[in-house]
């Protein structure tokens, strides 16, 4: 119960400190990160409400799922719509914990992740409750921890994630091959085409997200934005303009650089590709060590790097480190680290990032560093362990022992 009681106790202390944060009640340096909830998140909401998606705006740049999570303070109404979302962003951090909690618990397992969550959602400051990310993350998180034991559930969370803002999908990259794959990708994909379907029947302008996502440029805090943050220096001619809701650099070359960050990001589609051909052994932790390494590669190469996206990765990591096998301590230590970086450069900092100073280049750098060098990390060690030389010599279904040890360290039991 202590070992239990400890992180809940943590996690309370912490969680207070961030509704004071988002509340209001204690500030930090930099711009209000919580007036989107009363602004832009408020205003899709009136949207949405009359039945059709903010097709007009192009901030709206999101499957037709976020709608649930931009609606879902309409369940609260005595609390007034930013405060009953912040209620709900807590609820679901809330939710993480207990699954890591669960998961982390029995031989062969570790509470590192559950203390992992603790520590790193506060590392990120208020933006961990202003954006609807930490939502998406529980049912990423679920999803996960159900693979083990039940691939269709956790297919079906994960292609409902999908419909949320994409990336849960991407925690099916490690199932098994065979049935694992089969109903796991099966219900992701019959899950996801039926919220879309209902989506697009139901309202208006389900899909113009996509387009919207077509001419964004390359986002200030992105990987790519530091070779506009030093040419500034050097007599660079563009500009840093709000643009399709973030900060953004327009102007010379910048066409050029948003297009090598997408060419980066089919890189990484296609090593992702290479790996899934060439894995050799699936183990208990490949699920979760595949799925963190893919959203580590996405995320580093991205045209945006939106602090929110912090969550995706924290979340995630927490998730390997409830097995003791699982083998992405050091990329995981590093998130960490670059969390709480990205507080530094959003909020507090902000505006020495925008305008390119050498200390807001610096922090930029680090942050982004600290990205690049676990993305590496952790896609070599997943190499290493499933397709490298030191891998299993199976032909893509575990060995029987392996198997057996698969489902006695199964993540979660449902």
């Amino acid at each position: 119960m202590a070992r239990v009681a400890a992180p809940v106790a943590a996690w309370a202390l912490t969680r207070a400190g961030l509704l004071l944060l988002v509340l209001g009640v204690v500030t930090l340096p930099g711009p209000d990160v919580t007036s989107d909830v009363e602004v832009i998140y408020r205003g899709w909401y009136e949207v949405l409400r009359t039945g059709t998606f903010p097709a007009d705006d192009v901030s709206w740049q999101y499957p037709p799922g976020a709608a649930l999570p931009v609606l879902s303070p309409g369940l609260l109404p005595f609390l007034g719509y930013a405060h009953a979302f912040f209620a709900l962003a807590c609820a679901a951090d809330a939710a993480v914990l207990a699954l890591l909690l669960r998961a982390g618990g029995g031989a062969g397992r570790s509470r590192a992740g559950a203390w992992f969550w603790v520590a790193g959602v506060p590392l990120l400051g208020p933006t961990a409750y202003a954006r609807y990310d930490v939502m998406v993350t529980a049912v990423a998180v679920a999803a996960l921890l159900a693979a083990a034991r039940r691939p269709a559930v956790a297919g079906a969370l994960a292609g409902f994630g999908a419909m949320l803002k994409v990336w849960p999908v991407l925690v099916l990259l490690g199932a098994a091959r065979g049935r694992a794959t089969r109903l796991s990708w099966g219900a992701a994909a019959g899950t996801a085409a039926g919220v879309a379907l209902l989506a697009a029947v139901a309202m208006p302008g389900a899909f113009d997200f996509v387009t919207a996502q077509r001419d964004r440029g390359t986002e200030v805090e992105s990987l790519g934005a530091l070779v506009f943050h030093v040419g500034r220096h050097h007599g660079w001619e563009g500009t840093v303009e709000l643009h399709y809701g973030s900060m953004e650099f327009l102007g010379p070359g910048v066409g050029v650089v948003s297009d090598l960050a997408l060419g980066l990001s089919v890189l990484a589609m296609g090593w992702l590709v290479l790996w899934r051909l060439r894995a050799r052994e699936f183990t208990a932790t490949t699920g979760c060590e595949a799925a963190f390494a893919g959203a580590l590669l996405f995320t580093t190469t991205s045209r945006v790097i939106s602090p929110q996206y912090l969550l995706w990765l924290v979340g995630l990591a927490a998730v390997c480190l409830t097995v003791r096998a699982a083998r992405m301590a050091l990329p995981a230590g590093l998130v960490l680290a670059a969390t709480g970086v990205t507080l530094a450069e959003f909020p507090v900092w902000f505006g020495e990032v925008v305008g390119s100073t050498g200390f807001g280049i610096a922090l930029l750098a680090l942050r982004n560093g600290l990205l690049v060098a676990a993305t590496v990390v952790a896609c070599r060690r997943l190499w290493r362990s499933t397709a490298g030389p030191s891998a299993g010599p199976g032909d893509g279904e575990a060995p029987v022992p392996r198997q057996r040890a698969a489902r006695e360290n199964g993540l979660l039991t449902w």
